[in-house]
């Protein structure tokens, strides 16, 4: 890789990463409010509907942006303007296609997949988000051809684009008809139509985005190229796309297949009734909300990790390829582990604060979830290294085994009655404990050079311990010192909480540096690094 390529993609990579951390604030500014709104019950309905949207819309387009932009890609550095057009336009109907089939099937079925679902007032919410489907699957053909180009701007833009009007129009009508006194389902319903606005707002940004740019570029070519047939384009589209998508939508799946087991264990097995149930995993579903900000910073470093491990094995420089895996295994163990310490020492405050009047299960699911969070961010980085090291096949063995223990685990834990919902964080910490693991094990048996994992795991956590204690002994010396009793107002709490949160940050930070967890050479891997390295005087 060319040095100017390499910046221009660590350019697109820090577009990418920036529009993520946007992303991510809007999302919680949305779930936040949106599980007050609903409640816990309410809320269940919500995740039931989102769940099923996104397997659909996983298997529909995981796989087939990647493939169209690495057509086209290679399309436009052969100089193939007609070929990048037909590509293009075969991409756009078969998405189309498929978003159709997609929207239609949650537009005639919302009850009776409901009904399969165990929660059968999700309907309306299903419904609800039907047309969202086919307006993604639309809009994922525009983003392939412009990432195709090396162009991450037009699906950074369109990614706020959708969050912010989803968050806007579907929090206004929540709570609009909440005060109108309307049910559950139908505020569900409301708050789930924000993803189909959002999503048609996104949509016409970048087709009129695109649009503009291909009518710029289209002029009369001298010597035009003559383009693939349009059955041997889409036949190369399956080709690549499907393995994808294939391998992406494993976790979706296994996520939708939880919600199911996870509702008709608690009614079937651990004895609750119907509305018990829904309370309970509406708690659970709030927990993973905030379980699942930590996985969203390691996203951006996984964009960087792939090519550059890629770029060294192509050359045999293992010693190289080494020193970059272990540097993103460190940099994720610095960026999870505080966030997940953080909330499970944290775990009262953070549920109380957020998500005041919840059912008293909240607390304990989110400090099991914490610790969960940080193997789940260690799965990813694990899994972008083998994929880098071309063994793109193992982590989808990790994937699947540790689906199965999941969902074996929520099986008999959850239809406890003694546990019930506790047990289904039990189950997802157990999967990505054996998913993390068994990738690492993969990673020192597979690659050249192996990477040094005391090195980048021992002091983080050493680091996370001394940062988890202040965190924990500083809450209740805050609560103290504002003269809070043993069931503080929110308000307090809150100051309480932020003022821990803060000093605890400002300690690890301290610590990190001084000890040289982290290293010049580490923070290369994150998009504008040296920058940040600069500014905390990391050497």
């Amino acid at each position: 890789m060319s040095e100017t390529r390499n910046q221009n993609y660590l350019h697109g990579a820090a577009i990418l990463a920036i529009s993520v951390i946007i992303i991510k604030i809007l999302g919680a500014i949305y779930k936040i409010p949106m599980g007050n709104i609903l409640g816990d019950e309410g809320f269940t309905h919500f995740n039931v509907a989102y769940n099923l949207y996104n397997v659909l819309l996983t298997i529909s387009t995981a796989g087939l942006p990647v493939a169209v932009s690495k057509m086209i890609s290679e399309a436009n550095t052969l100089g193939k303007p007609m070929q990048v057009r037909r590509i293009f336009r075969v991409s756009l109907a078969a998405f189309t296609v498929l978003g159709t089939a997609g929207t239609l099937i949650m537009f005639i079925y919302p009850t009776e997949l409901a009904v399969f679902m165990e929660d059968v007032e999700a309907a309306q919410s299903i419904k609800a988000m039907a047309p969202s489907v086919l307006i993604v699957c639309i809009m994922s053909a525009f983003r392939g051809y412009t990432q195709g180009h090396s162009d991450m701007r037009p699906t950074s833009i369109s990614q706020v684009i959708e969050v912010a009007v989803k968050v806007a129009f579907g929090l206004a009508l929540a709570w609009y008809l909440s005060k109108q006194g309307k049910s559950l389902p139908i505020l569900s319903a409301a708050a789930i139509s924000g993803v189909a606005v959002g999503s048609l707002a996104a949509c016409l940004y970048i087709c009129l985005h695109t649009m503009r740019g291909i009518k710029r570029n289209r002029r009369a070519l001298p010597n035009p190229d003559v383009p693939e047939r349009s059955g041997k384009i889409l036949k190369k589209l399956i080709k690549i796309g499907v393995p994808i998508a294939l391998g992406s939508s494993v976790l979706s799946v296994i996520t939708l297949v939880n919600t199911k087991l996870i509702l008709g264990r608690l009614q079937s097995a651990a004895g609750l009734g119907p509305t018990d149930a829904l309370v309970l995993f509406g708690v659970y579903s709030k927990a993973m909300t905030l379980y699942n900000l930590p996985a969203a910073f390691i996203t951006p470093l996984t964009v960087s990790v792939v090519p550059a491990i890629a770029a060294h094995m192509a050359k045999k420089s293992y010693r190289e390829a080494r020193v970059v895996a272990e540097s993103s295994l460190r940099i994720s163990s610095i960026i999870a582990l505080p966030m997940g310490v953080g909330l499970s020492v944290l775990c009262t405050p953070i549920m109380n604060v957020l998500y005041p009047g919840s059912a008293s299960q909240g607390p304990l699911l989110l400090s099991i979830m914490g610790i969960a969070s940080f193997f789940v961010c260690t799965s990813l980085i694990t899994t972008s290294i083998l994929q880098a090291g071309g063994l793109e096949r193992l982590p989808m063995i990790t994937m699947v085994i540790g689906g199965a223990i999941n969902l074996i685990l929520n099986w008999f834990l959850v239809g406890n009655p003694k546990i019930n919902i506790v047990g289904a964080p039990v189950g997802t910490l157990c999967c990505y404990v054996f998913m993390s693991g068994l990738n690492l094990i993969f990673i020192m048996t597979s690659l050249p050079e192996k990477p040094r994992l005391g090195r980048a795991f021992l002091l983080p956590a050493f680091n996370c311990a001394i940062m988890g204690l202040v965190a924990w002994l500083l809450y209740p010396a805050i609560l103290g010192l504002l003269g809070a009793g043993p069931q503080p107002e929110r308000l307090t709490a809150m100051i309480a909480m932020v003022g821990s949160i803060a000093i605890a940050v400002l300690v690890y930070l301290f610590l990190t540096i001084s000890t040289r967890a982290i290293t010049i050479e580490d923070m290369k891997l994150i998009p504008k690094g040296e920058k940040i390295a600069r500014l905390l005087k990391i050497h």
